[in-house]
């Protein structure tokens, strides 16, 4: 990755103080160099980021994991995406069949250790296909609240630089995006779920609570780590990870 390119596009960018698709123009111009990508997980939120990028460019790559543990209707939610904008690069990445196996054999992990099996079953798939790119575009949003409630919308994080063209936008902005731009609506949106993730982590919301309060509801978890630059990787007991 070219250090001194990516330093220059982020002082850039930072100075030019562009949100939206104006941000996005600048990022996914043809001349920067830089090898970019969208990281969706096609949830509740995901069309609005995607209707922007779309209009740019819509061979851009998007990175997106199945962990095995998806609602059916986030997978026919993705397809749906996908043809409604004409994406054309989208990249479903899955867990090694290895790892799970050795870290989760009985599927529950998710039960006794939420952060591990974010580990095994996300964020490593998601590490080693961003490991190719200089830049991530994402969806994150400061009203979610929480370690999202500071977010730039260009920084640097990791190896990576990270764009998040909507990080100022408030649930109106995002209610009139859906509206104006007649989006397609995740359908368990309708049915209270207003983050959502894996569905053995994933719960519906009720009045009052934050949008991501039905994301693994009693636990001392926010994140999944795909984002989360300030903790150490799992060190997993496994073959794979030869430790």
């Amino acid at each position: 990755m070219n250090t001194a390119l990516k330093s220059h596009f982020l002082r850039l960018w930072q100075k030019r103080g562009l949100e939206g698709l104006a941000l996005l123009r600048a990022v996914l111009a043809p001349d920067t160099g830089l090898k970019v990508a969208v990281s969706s997980s096609f949830g509740a939120e995901s069309a609005v980021l995607l209707d922007l990028v779309a209009q740019v460019d819509a061979a851009t790559p998007v990175l997106t994991v199945d962990t095995g543990k998806l609602f059916d209707e986030t997978v026919a939610y993705r397809e749906r995406l996908v043809d409604h904008f004409g994406l054309s690069d989208v990249r479903v990445l899955q867990p090694s069949d290895t790892l799970v196996a050795s870290a989760d054999p009985d599927g529950l992990l998710h039960q006794d250790d939420p952060d591990a099996c974010c580990q095994v079953r996300k964020v490593m798939p998601h590490a080693a296909a961003a490991a190719d790119f200089d830049v991530l575009i994402t969806g994150r949003k400061r009203f979610h609240g929480g370690a999202r409630g500071a977010l730039a919308p260009v920084h640097k994080e990791g190896l990576h630089l990270k764009v998040n063209p909507l990080a100022s936008w408030g649930e109106i902005d995002i209610e009139t995006a859906f509206v104006d731009r007649a989006l397609p609506r995740h359908p368990l949106v309708a049915a209270d779920y207003r983050s959502i993730g894996c569905a053995v982590c994933t719960f519906k919301t009720g009045d009052g609570d934050g949008v991501r309060a039905g994301r693994w509801a009693g636990k001392d978890k926010t994140e999944c780590g795909l984002h989360m630059t300030a903790h150490e990787p799992r060190h997993l007991n496994t073959q794979e990870t030869g430790q």
